[in-house]
């Protein structure tokens, strides 16, 4: 049987590797769907299918496959960082991503992050990776050293990132990642003064300390914490690479580390997951209740429980920060519910899932049902499940969803489930923490809508009230959420960073509107924004996204309807709004037409552009109530409909 990276180097070596590049992905995910291989041996792998997808060039798969999402990623730091190329092209291939890598010069880190005219700014980076290890500090200091000495040079490197994090916050593109510095033990071991060997090590640890908050007062940059990374991996160097090739870490650290920034990435680029799907028999307890009963499975309170109420207890850990938990099983719905209505030793309880489909029909039609009720996509779930003929199912039939294996020994279905880091986002807003509540309301809609006479008695009966103003302080992380997040009525499928969004909101001339809406069923709170600019006599609409669960209702109708009529009221000539393709947003490509608006001419970088020109203004839906206060010239605009 031919083997993942086989067939990778098969098609290389025949000319086809870019032909063929969709099938990449998918061999990426055999080879992790391996829940027998080890830790190192994955890693190993994926190293390996790294460089052979290394030598095949972004352009070449353009060619033939254009809608292939592409990142470019810029690498720079104190050490050489060759070995940092081929896991990291991997797990960005993992995710269906080129990889663009852009190097920086050698050791020169400080400029390369700098100089706003350097390369690495040129490349307009989506991530910046600034890999630095021990060495920045050690190589700087006399001999003999003592703490003292390493205190001064920490502090020094310290100043230095700052620096480096506040040149990025001003004129820097995407994210830049930062890491902490392990200790080498040869380093701690050169003090042979055990209480100034300790105090070295609580300056180490201050020095890091103070890197991790970098991220707090910067939110476009990432502070990898490399500490857990080694704690699970094995040493964090390599002592012969260390002096004979200057490099910083071991081969598995590098492809640890890429795992984490390829997780960066993804949660900055509308890539992160929402949904976790759980199989339920040797999954959340052991045994299978078919066969066994309720008496007889082990959900927790016994040594053979103890694993399966592990995972019980992070799903619920999770959900508690957005995650949406589901559950696909085969089996009988009755049973089920009594398990996990009135099992003594079950974490998970009804309240906790947003869906159960027990039941006996495949689990991809089940998963992609889960899907559709949720008003995601299926690239939006996570399943874990313990029989590899399901995951070949799901797999073959819902590629874009990740499929977690778990394996015979219970014992590492937590460590599987939470390696990928599936659901990492850039930060748990208070909105995420109601998220199940929220599409529990929106399973409520569903059934009221079910048993409504009609679409439009149902819409008149839901008494929707949309708010549209500018964003509270406390919303600009969740505007900036909802971008990364939303991609089917993202109009441009841009990804706007907090920053950047509380830096357009105080901008003159532009305007950030964010859309809020509650209804009979419960106040879904901000649901989408509006991204406007003022360009002399006419207003530019830069952007409009909004979240899937607040789709179908009018609500985008209402908003824009509501900022033609501003624009109209400030007698300006037109209104003018962008629309760029994304491979996600193509349904939404007649809704600035459906308002009136006409295609302007040609088309560019920036996308599609279509002009309004206010001579026939669209009505607010009349089946919900629109506050809308754009504020302007016209001071305090208000605009309400009922």
């Amino acid at each position: 049987m031919t083997t993942p990276l086989e067939e990778l180097r098969t098609l290389h070596a025949g000319g086809q590797l870019a032909a063929r590049y969709p099938r990449v992905r998918s061999l990426l995910a055999e080879i992790t769907d391996d829940p027998g291989r080890d830790e190192a041996g994955l890693l190993a792998e994926l190293r390996r299918c790294g460089r052979v997808l290394d030598s095949l060039g972004p352009d070449e798969v353009l060619a033939d496959h254009p809608t292939t999402g592409v990142v470019t990623v810029a690498l720079t730091g104190h050490s050489t960082l060759a070995q940092l190329t081929d896991p990291l092209t991997a797990e960005l291939a993992r995710h269906g991503l080129l990889a663009r890598l852009v190097h920086g010069t050698h050791g020169a880190y400080l400029r390369d992050l700098t100089d706003p005219g350097g390369e690495l700014r040129a490349a307009r980076p989506d991530l910046t990776l600034c890999v630095m290890d021990a060495d920045a500090v050690f190589g700087r200091l006399p001999l003999p050293w003592g703490p003292d000495d390493a205190e001064s040079a920490c502090q020094e490197l310290a100043d230095r990132l700052t620096l480096v994090a506040e040149a990025h916050t001003a004129h820097g593109t995407g994210t830049l990642v930062l890491n902490t510095l392990p200790l080498p033990r040869h380093c701690a071991q050169q003090l042979v003064d055990q209480g100034r060997r300790a105090r070295l090590g609580a300056v180490w640890r201050e020095f890091n300390a103070r890197l991790l908050r970098l991220a707090e007062a910067h939110p476009a940059v990432v502070v990898l914490d490399l500490d857990p990374v080694i704690a699970s991996t094995g040493p964090a160097t390599d002592p012969r690479l260390a002096l004979y090739t200057r490099s910083p870490f071991t081969d598995e650290l590098f492809s640890a580390y890429a795992r984490d920034a390829a997780h960066v990435l993804r949660s900055r680029t509308g890539l992160a997951k929402k949904c976790l799907v759980l199989d339920l028999d040797n999954t959340l307890w052991g045994g299978i209740l078919g066969e066994d009963g309720p008496e007889g499975i082990a959900a927790g309170g016994t040594l053979i429980g103890e694993p399966y109420a592990a995972v019980q207890r992070v799903a619920k850990q999770l959900a508690a920060q957005g995650v949406l938990l589901a559950v696909s099983s085969k089996n009988d719905p009755g049973p089920v519910a009594d398990v996990l209505a009135g099992h003594p030793d079950m974490t998970l309880r009804p309240a906790d899932f947003v869906a159960v489909h027990a039941n006996w029909e495949p689990k991809d039609g089940n998963l992609d049902a889960i899907a559709r009720r949720l008003g995601i996509s299926p690239d939006a779930l996570v399943f874990l499940d313990d029989s590899p003929a399901e995951r070949a199912l799901v797999r073959r039939h819902l590629p874009g969803t990740a499929v977690v294996p778990l394996g015979a020994e219970p014992a590492l279905h937590l460590h599987a489930l939470l390696r990928d880091g599936w659901f990492d986002t850039p930060q748990v807003t208070e909105d995420d923490t109601r998220r199940t509540v929220r599409y529990r309301e929106a399973a409520a809609r569903e059934e009221f809508r079910a048993s409504s006479t009609s679409y439009e008695d149902y819409l008149a009966e839901l008494r929707i009230e949309v708010s549209l103003s500018p964003p509270e302080p406390h919303e600009i992380r969740r505007l900036s959420q909802l971008s990364l997040r939303t991609n089917q009525f993202n109009l441009t499928g841009e990804r706007v960073q907090a920053d950047r969004v509380a830096a357009l909101a105080a901008a003159e001339g532009h305007r950030v509107l964010a859309v809020r809406v509650a209804d009979r069923f419960g106040d879904s709170g901000l649901v989408g924004a509006l991204f406007t600019r003022r360009d002399g006599d006419t207003l530019a609409v830069d952007n409009v996204f909004l979240s899937c669960r607040a789709l179908a209702r009018g609500i985008e109708d209402a908003c824009l309807a509501a900022v033609l009529a501003h624009a109209h009221a400030e007698r300006l000539d037109a209104v003018r709004a962008r629309y760029r393709p994304t491979r996600a947003n193509a349904k939404v490509s007649g809704f600035y037409p459906s308002l009136g608006f006409t295609r302007e001419p040609g088309t560019d970088d920036e996308g599609v552009w279509f002009r309004h020109t206010l001579a026939a203004l669209p009505p607010v839906p009349g089946h919900l109530t629109l506050d809308a206060r754009l504020g302007g010239t016209v001071h305090g605009h208000h605009l309400q409909h009922h």
